[in-house]
């Protein structure tokens, strides 16, 4: 099982190989906002994966569509609803006001 560590806070948690980055970070109690229902068109879960990012799923052609519509993308910028987790640890950092960025 794969850990999740969710920045700034510190968080860590355990998840299900193959479950949904935005569910991991949910159970962990953060607060991340996804509108869409997980669909990729929001883009209100918009993360920054900082290590393990090789380990999640592939980046869609939904998920890159809406990336490019987003102030401040980078190359380390995922959707949490559209990332699955492989079998490495990951840490992410949570964006936006609630954040406390």
């Amino acid at each position: 099982m794969p850990t999740v560590t969710i920045l700034p806070s510190g968080k860590t948690i355990e998840a299900t190989t193959g479950s949904r980055l935005l569910d991991a970070i949910l159970a962990a109690g953060e607060p991340i906002v996804s509108k869409c229902g997980g669909e990729a068109k929001c883009g209100q879960c918009h993360i920054f994966v900082t290590e393990g990012k090789k380990s999640l799923s592939k980046t869609t052609r939904a998920e890159n569509e809406k990336l490019d519509t987003i102030v401040g993308v980078g190359s380390k910028s995922r959707l949490a609803c559209q990332a699955m987790l492989g079998a490495e640890n990951v840490t992410v950092e949570l964006l936006g006001f609630n954040s406390g960025f």
